[in-house]
């Protein structure tokens, strides 16, 4: 799976087909909105019966990343879990793998909206959010440079809808990694306020980048 290598305010960093970002500098692999638990939450609330396959199906994928990369550090940039009843609520196969592929390296869960704290029983710690230099990581977007996620970025390629990393002046926002995450359309006005110019990196077996924003040519 071939990725994109752009700068972002001093980081060398890579956009992966798969979804995750990769910082070789310092061996951190950088994952959005994992929503692991999903389809048990939606079941406790009353909504759709999902199959209750995505959290293995998720960690699947990363896993193939982190195999690939082997990775001293992994962030995820919250919202990790559907909701904290959801992480108690953990298939033991799914909380199992976990543990596999925390094994050996630091695990870090920002908090999000979804999941405002990480849960005890798993490993990792938890935080607000991060720094390198400059650059801030957080679940959302705020003062800039930040990345994030959220927003479940998506784009359109050849009638296609991709999960889609957007990278502007001031904010690099994250594709959502979960198996049953929908996704938000690189021009709502919502994400378009963040990044208004720049560039949309279309996930798959080979990350493309697309020029967004870009004043027409008379």
């Amino acid at each position: 799976m071939t990725g994109y290598l752009f700068d972002f305010h001093g980081l060398s960093l890579e956009a992966r087909g798969s979804g995750v970002l990769w910082w070789p500098g310092g061996r951190w692999l950088v994952v959005a909105d994992l929503h692991l638990g999903k389809s048990e939450r939606l079941a406790r609330r009353g909504g759709p019966l999902l199959p209750p396959y995505e959290g293995l199906a998720t960690l699947e994928r990363l896993a193939g990343e982190i195999a690939a990369l082997a990775p001293e550090v992994v962030v995820s940039l919250g919202d990790g879990f559907d909701d904290l009843a959801a992480a108690q609520a953990l298939d033991p196969l799914v909380a199992g793998a976990l543990l596999a592929l925390a094994r050996g390296r630091d695990w870090v869960w920002l908090h999000g909206n979804h999941d405002p704290a990480a849960p005890r029983h798993l490993p990792g710690r938890s935080a607000a959010e991060l720094r390198l230099g400059p650059v801030a990581l957080r679940h959302e977007a705020g003062p800039g440079p930040d990345i994030s996620g959220h927003f479940h970025p998506v784009v359109r390629l050849a009638g296609e809808r991709r999960r889609a990393f957007l990278l502007g002046p001031q904010h690099l926002l994250l594709p959502a990694f979960g198996a049953y995450t929908g996704g938000l359309a690189h021009d709502h006005a919502a994400v378009q306020a963040l990044v208004p110019r720049g560039l949309a990196i279309a996930c798959g077996p080979r990350a493309i980048p697309l020029p967004i924003g870009q004043p027409r040519r008379r």
